[in-house]
């Protein structure tokens, strides 16, 4: 995912994990009281849908065959996936798409798509995973275990994910699960880059009924989009030796200005206000020259489309002003412009939609705790966004507990990646419907 999150602390795990038979008393109890201040549930699973024999026996496939997940995602991990390279995965997961019978395309950008076609009369549902990483090609990513800790680039963000989506197709596969609606499983490509690859398959797929992203840490359902726009502004001049620079317009003071007047700006705080943050400075080649040219980077966020752009108009002014003030020319180079959904008054009514309401039920099902009255919260920085900009019903949800996404300390806990997985067999069983129960109507 694009930005980084406080994820969940992993559980401590004593390896002892109750059979699902054993929890369905208690789990059906949990998943029938309504989110707290929700009122009616709007939700479309049904705990009697795990006792169906062919969701049982997928379960049970999950059960016996963790461990084998787990190994493959410590292979995909080990494998490079930088954007724009992650070639050698998605082989991976094609392969592996394949091999349980999917139809599966790979398009021009590098998405590949999985279809598993209903019976007929449910929603289109998709559910996205993200190949790419951010760790930069030669990372040695050698994924180490320790006790029930995974360590590794990229371990937790995101090759957990796709390990959870290919483990629910084997499973669902296996045991011979029929929906009513199709179930479409895409791996998608330069998420870290602004989220193109979703971008991409939405702008040249069908659309679908309902988008869930896996990525994130276990915790809250995200069904909001935070705006991210993202650019860079470059200062010019002559330039000059430093013996004749006196006097001299510079790019250094220009810029140095303008980064010092919008740290002067204090918008509210998310999660409906706003943040943004200089996250590099770049320029210069020598010590005895006015540099010629200098940029610095502004990563602005905010679910309120209007602030967002309030904000953005703002730092263009702080900008052109100080480049005026100091004699130099400036240009804006916008490097993406991902739109914001919307705050959480602004989408009082997608909270309310069953979408939301069936995966907060179903995480409570197979254990995951959600925090009582943020069972789900109205932002995100994943594929979801895509979706939820465009008016699809659309959330994110967590492939395990981890963090430290982004650095080489990055880390997950591969126990809970277990519920995590029953949790998307489940969600997608309860949202396309099985035949002979009710599907959501989109």
């Amino acid at each position: 995912m694009i930005v980084h999150r406080t994820q969940p602390t992993a559980p401590t795990s004593t390896g002892r994990r109750p059979r699902l038979a054993s929890a369905i008393a208690l789990a059906i109890a949990l998943a029938a009281s309504p989110a707290s201040g929700q009122g009616p549930t709007t939700s479309r699973f049904q705990p009697a849908i795990a006792t169906r024999p062919e969701i049982r026996n997928a379960l049970a496939f999950l059960d016996s065959n963790f461990s084998k997940q787990v190994d493959e995602w410590i292979r995909i991990a080990e494998i490079q996936g930088k954007s724009e390279h992650e070639q050698e995965r998605a082989a991976l997961v094609r392969r592996e798409m394949q091999r349980s019978g999917l139809e599966v395309t790979t398009d021009s950008i590098g998405n590949v798509t999985a279809r598993r076609r209903g019976t007929g009369g449910g929603p289109t549902i998709v559910f996205a995973a993200h190949l790419d990483i951010v760790h930069p090609l030669g990372t040695s990513l050698s994924v180490t275990k320790a006790g029930d800790t995974l360590k590794a680039p990229g371990i937790f963000d995101n090759s957990a994910s796709l390990a959870n989506m290919l483990a629910v197709i084997r499973a669902l596969d296996t045991a011979k699960v029929r929906t009513s609606g199709d179930l479409v499983f895409v791996a998608t490509v330069q998420e870290e880059l602004g989220l193109r690859g979703m971008d991409y398959w939405l702008r040249h797929n069908p659309r679908p009924d309902m988008l869930v992203a896996m990525d994130g840490g276990l915790g809250p359902i995200n069904y909001g989009a935070l705006g991210i726009y993202w650019s860079r502004y470059h200062f010019r001049s002559a330039g000059s030796h430093t013996v004749t620079s006196r006097g001299k317009p510079t790019p250094v003071k220009a810029l140095s200005a303008a980064i010092a007047r919008i740290y002067q700006l204090s918008p509210p705080a998310l999660p409906d206000g706003a943040v943004y943050n200089v996250g590099q400075v770049h320029g210069g080649e020598i010590f005895n020259g006015i540099p010629q040219e200098l940029y610095f980077t502004m990563d602005l966020r905010s679910p309120d489309p209007v602030l967002l752009d309030s904000l953005d108009r703002t730092i263009d002014r702080i900008v052109e002003d100080a480049a005026r003030a100091e004699g130099v020319e400036w240009r804006r180079e916008v490097v993406q412009k991902n739109g914001a959904g919307g705050t959480e008054a602004m989408l009082k009514e997608r909270r309310r939609h069953p979408l939301v309401e069936t995966a907060i039920d179903v995480h409570r099902f197979v254990g995951i705790d959600l925090p009582r009255g943020r069972e789900a919260v109205a932002t995100g920085s994943t594929d979801a966004n895509m979706g939820v900009v465009r008016g699809i019903p659309s959330i994110s949800i967590g492939r395990s507990y981890g963090g430290n996404q982004h650095t080489l300390s990055e880390w997950a806990d591969w126990p809970s990646a277990l519920k995590a997985t029953k949790m998307v067999l489940l969600l997608a069983a309860s949202l396309a419907g099985l035949p002979g129960s009710s599907a959501i109507v989109p």
